[in-house]
């Protein structure tokens, strides 16, 4: 393809979920269309136009960038420079030992600590992440799963510590395992273990924590595993009703825990699509919500969610391009309604963000939000042709995968199958091959370009992160109670072979300085692991 011809892909568009963007849209598009029942008026069921009546004129969105790497220590000090640059909340990224309930001196962590994230081990390490920072007045997002009650329990005990009330303890933990056999991969235990771990969150957090949002129900990774914008709604709308089901069937009232529950969406390229699978999502959720489930309180019915700007765009050749990219993601992001945002930096496809980077990428959600005038009026492009359609096409598209999936006996046994994971794999093949045969544009890749583009890698973690964190651990060993700790473990794992609720006897393991590795190691013997 040479340079300019791109115009012929423009003018035969096509969306991700695969239908067909013509050149013009009229009211025909929308011939028995019902207004009041599609689009509602914000804040009101069906939500399609926002979960709340004035969105951003009442409250911009929070401004979360996802930060963590190396030790604890590093990751605060990155912290405390976004929230100095003007960030509103923070979002941790665990290492992949911490995400496995591994221990940093763990034969199988070798290589990986402090790689992909913070490494956490311990109560000592959870002290050290948020020194100085006042845990009662930041809201706090933790993508985890497999892990996700020992991370929000290490969260609470330095919340304790603090002197915070629980209800003034705010955050999100992303606790959201179905997807991680989906999508992600890392998963620890059998799928109904690891149910019984979401639901005993949900509880717990019901009674101790009732600010604390339980879960982030994740498209995020299925879409970067290759899945179009429907495909991303519906296969995660279908976990959170697995969800909904799971903890139902565990004696959790819907309208207790629903009003917590909270999803992870991905931003791509397209912006309109995008702006309609937001619209789509929140529509199909609250119709899902208020007539299969039966949920009676409206706050159960309403969608509130996170977005990221998607990392599996970012590109190595031309990584300037990458601003532009991201702002595009972060724009349909808020014209879509997220109630908060984080936007990748230019250099993550070369390595971990610099300081730079990031607070350039911080720096392009405040130009939106002070600079651009995209929150002064809700839902500002509502009512266009193209986007009430779009919306009305992801949506139909969307419900009829949830109906295969229903057929099959829900998203657990679908997932058995192996029925999204063969979906997502087809999309992401076809999404290759237009871009082999250059049917679809990839500025900087495979059109316009330019010899020599690849910026040099971004920042490099110091080899002797893994060494300091296993001495750190050889260290806390040799000084706490052994004997307070195994019992304390004893105590989980007694909990693990009955039926109450895991964490409060996890919470007192933690609390007696058990590490991640040996609170995960006792939930191992007693429930296996998946393969």
């Amino acid at each position: 393809m040479q340079p300019g011809s791109f115009w012929v892909v423009i003018m035969h568009g096509e969306a991700t979920s695969g239908f067909e963007i013509e050149p013009v849209y009229t009211p025909a598009h929308l011939e028995g269309w019902d207004a009041e029942t599609q689009l509602g008026v914000p804040g009101e069921y069906p939500f399609t136009r926002g979960p709340y009546s004035t969105m951003y004129r009442g409250r911009r969105w929070t401004m979360r960038q996802y930060a963590g790497f190396g030790t604890a220590e590093a990751t605060n000090a990155r912290f405390r420079a976004l929230l100095d640059a003007g960030q509103t909340g923070l979002s941790v990224a665990f290492d992949l030992p911490t995400q496995m309930g591994l221990d940093s001196d763990a034969p199988m962590a070798e290589g990986e600590v402090g790689k992909v994230g913070v490494a956490v081990d311990s109560l000592e390490d959870m002290r050290r992440l948020f020194a100085g920072i006042p845990l009662g007045e930041v809201t706090t997002s933790m993508t985890i799963n497999a892990t996700a009650a020992i991370l929000v329990l290490l969260y609470q005990l330095i919340a304790e510590e603090q002197g915070v009330a629980p209800d003034r303890v705010r955050g999100t933990v992303q606790n959201d395992i179905l997807k991680e056999y989906i999508a992600r991969g890392t998963y620890v235990y059998p799928v109904g273990p690891s149910m019984r771990l979401v639901t005993d969150l949900f509880g717990y957090c019901a009674r101790e924590l009732p600010q604390w949002n339980t879960i982030s129900i994740s498209g995020y990774h299925i879409r970067e595993a290759g899945a179009t914008a429907a495909q991303e709604v519906a296969f995660t709308i279908a976990n959170g009703l697995a969800y909904v089901e799971a903890a139902r069937g565990a004696g959790l009232d819907v309208d207790v825990f629903a009003p917590r529950l909270s999803f992870f969406w991905n931003a791509h390229n397209h912006l309109f699509e995008e702006v309609a699978k937001f619209r789509a999502a929140r529509r199909l959720w609250a119709r899902l919500m208020r007539e299969r489930v039966g949920a009676r309180d409206p706050a159960s019915w309403r969608m509130r969610f996170h977005t990221q700007t998607a990392g599996s765009t970012l590109t190595a050749q031309q990584p300037a391009n990458n601003i532009v990219r991201t702002t595009i993601q972060a724009l349909a992001g808020v014209l879509g309604g997220t109630q908060s945002l984080h936007t990748n930096s230019y250099d993550e496809a070369l390595g971990l963000p610099t300081e730079e980077s990031a607070t350039i990428a911080l720096r392009t959600q405040q130009i939106l939000a002070f600079e651009s005038g995209v929150g002064d009026t809700v839902d500002p492009l509502a009512g266009s042709y193209f986007v009430e359609s779009l919306t009305d096409a992801v949506e139909e598209e969307a419900l009829e995968l949830i109906g295969r999936i229903d057929e099959m006996g829900g998203a657990v046994r679908a997932i058995e199958e192996a029925f999204p994971q063969r979906e997502i794999e087809d999309s992401a093949y076809r999404h290759a091959t237009d871009v082999e045969d250059r049917s679809r544009v990839v500025v900087g890749v495979n059109d316009f370009v330019v010899a020599g583009d690849t910026a040099s890698p971004g920042m490099t973690l110091d080899p002797r992160v893994e060494a300091e964190q296993r001495a750190g651990l050889e260290a806390l060993r040799s000084r706490r109670d052994d004997a307070a700790v195994s019992a304390a473990l004893d105590d989980v794992r007694d909990a693990a072979r009955g039926s109450g609720n895991l964490l409060d006897p996890m919470k007192e393991a933690l609390r007696s300085l058990a590490t991640v590795g040996e609170v995960s190691g006792v939930l191992r013997e007693v429930f296996g692991t998946h393969r």
